[in-house]
């Protein structure tokens, strides 16, 4: 049987009856997924423990966490995204998407700006979204944010994907680790100056989601132990005091114990969760990647966490944009493939202009229009320092700044006998 044939026969169906008691469901249609799930369940034992992919450590976490930094603007719009099948319809916890008119910080002197290259990769005849973007190391709604028309389960073989491992650097200081909750996204600067290390991660959902701020990492534990807090013992009173560790502990087998005590970087038995807004606050990383991380860092290492949706940088002499969905657009993403439009308003532009440094008429408006429409999560050329020539004829002739690294490549590489472990 082939992997395709797989994850539609039994991988799916199982997703769908987990995730509707756990914090999250499978990203499946509900009219496909519960009559095959109401099948397998006759056959299946009571939920285990690793079936619960929350892995907050206190109570208090039920509320939203405080953000450890000043207060931001109330955001601007609430949206109710379309619901993952499976999710309690009690639950009307609303999707606050972040401010994007908030002013961006500059960059620190000297900062980097921007890591890696676009590739291409041609779909396999036994690939799904999620193995490849295991193996570039993506997020799962990053990589289907850049490909809205592929299909996540049964691509056809052949087809070009587009892998966005380029992205612009968060507006931070570029010490330690720095997260950006938009892109889902940590990057470890080991050596300054040095392009950072980066992963992709798992982050909280919508009532639990991950603070920002700074803290650090204050213990570094292999083989945690996991504890169900009251509240999640309380919705879900099937789970144990304590899971030790092994193959259904929801921290995996190592963890970053941060100053923020309800808060952990840790591994997970669930690799499917990374790049998706699931767990209860804590940010959780593939299995192979919590290792390499816990190996190079250090306890006292500063972390700061962001969440930018909107960056602009220049590169070289290239003015970028990147546009990340926002929280309703993640959710409706995974699940749908496609999300609901966001206008450039008048509070973005001046965003945007702010964050140039140039006037208004240097910028390419109608690149960035489709950028924030299209939210594909890497960045786009919207200018460069060449006089801005309005001539519709001398448009026509121009062609785009030239990057000053390989801004897209094709891959060479395989996917096949990957073994991440």
């Amino acid at each position: 049987m082939s992997r395709i044939s797989l994850y539609s026969t039994i991988f799916l169906p199982v997703l769908a009856i987990f995730g509707a008691t756990s914090c999250y469901a499978a990203p499946v249609p509900k009219a496909v997924a519960m009559p095959v799930a109401a099948v397998v369940a006759e056959k299946l034992p009571a939920p285990a423990t690793d079936d619960d992919t929350a892995d907050d450590s206190s109570d208090t976490k039920a509320a939203a966490p405080v953000t450890k930094t000043a207060p931001a603007k109330q955001a601007a719009q609430i949206i109710l995204p379309t619901r993952r099948p499976g999710d309690d319809p009690a639950d009307d916890t609303p999707v606050v998407d972040t401010d994007e008119t908030t002013p961006l910080p500059p960059y620190p002197p000297h900062a980097l700006t921007s890591i890696g290259a676009l590739q291409t990769y041609a779909m396999g005849e036994e690939d799904t979204l999620e193995d490849v973007a295991r193996y570039y190391k993506l997020g799962y709604v990053e990589l289907r944010a850049a490909n809205p028309k592929v299909d996540p389960w049964t691509p056809v073989p052949g087809e070009p994907v587009t892998i966005p491992s380029f992205h612009l650097l968060p507006r931070a200081k570029q010490v330690g680790i720095v997260v950006n909750l938009a892109q889902m996204r940590m990057f470890y600067f080991k050596t300054p100056g040095k392009p950072p290390v980066t992963f992709p991660i798992g982050i909280g959902r919508e009532g639990l989601l991950t603070p920002t701020g700074e803290t650090s990492i204050v213990n570094k534990v292999v083989g945690p132990t996991w504890f169900p807090t009251p509240r999640m013992r309380e919705e879900k009173p099937y789970l144990p005091a304590a899971v030790g560790p092994g193959p259904s502990n929801p921290l995996g087998t190592h963890a970053l114990y941060l100053g923020w005590p309800e808060y952990r970087i840790h591994g997970t038995d669930k690799p499917w969760a990374i790049g998706r807004r699931v767990s209860s606050g804590c940010m959780r990383m593939y299995p192979e990647d919590i290792k390499t991380l816990y190996n190079m860092v250090p306890v006292g290492t500063k972390v700061t966490v962001v969440d930018q949706p909107i960056l602009v940088a220049w590169v070289g002499d290239t003015l970028y944009l990147e546009a990340n969905p926002s929280k309703s657009q993640n959710i409706d993403i995974e699940i749908n493939g496609e999300h609901q439009d966001k206008d450039l308003t008048d509070g973005l532009r001046k965003v945007i202009i702010d964050a140039a440094g140039v006037p208004a008429d240097k910028i390419d408006w109608d690149a960035v229009k489709d950028a924030v429409r299209e939210r594909a999560g890497y960045p786009v050329v919207i200018g460069g320092n060449e006089d801005k020539d309005d001539s519709a004829d001398e448009k026509k002739k121009a062609s785009p700044p030239a990057p000053p690294h390989s801004f897209f490549k094709a891959s060479t590489e395989t996917r096949y006998n990957y073994n991440p472990e």
